[in-house]
């Protein structure tokens, strides 16, 4: 499974607009853009389960929420198209430029790999 992302509701629309800019050949999609904002909010298994089924790598700064939810997927035998956290420490939400930076050299390094399942912390 290639790399593509979902942002999470957390992740401004504009790191989106900075990637795509960026490097075109991404695709990437933010959770506000999805079916219009009708999404916002949807549980985090929904999210992790439509990702999957759209091959999106999942980027989020919920690590308090997520991580739980792909330990107990993992558990289960479940699957996920990756997920990839950041940390506010590392990339505070209004850091768009270093954000998208930071995704874009993981897309060019990684874009081949296969992220069924990979877990990764963004790092600079």
């Amino acid at each position: 499974m290639a790399l593509h992302f979902l942002l999470d509701e957390h992740i401004s629309p504009d790191v989106a607009d900075a990637l795509q800019l960026a490097r075109p050949r991404l695709r990437v999609t933010t959770l506000r853009d999805w079916g219009k904002g009708l999404h916002l909010g949807i549980p985090d298994d929904a999210m992790v389960a439509w990702a999957r089924v759209h091959k999106l790598t999942l980027v989020t700064y919920d690590l308090r929420t997520i991580a739980p939810l792909v330990k107990r997927l993992a558990e289960a035998g479940g699957e996920h198209a990756g997920i990839v956290f950041v940390d506010g420490r590392t990339f505070v939400p209004n850091d768009i430029g270093g954000l998208a930076r930071a995704l874009g050299v993981l897309w060019d390094d990684l874009r081949r790999a296969d992220w069924t399942n990979r877990v990764m912390y963004l790092t600079r």
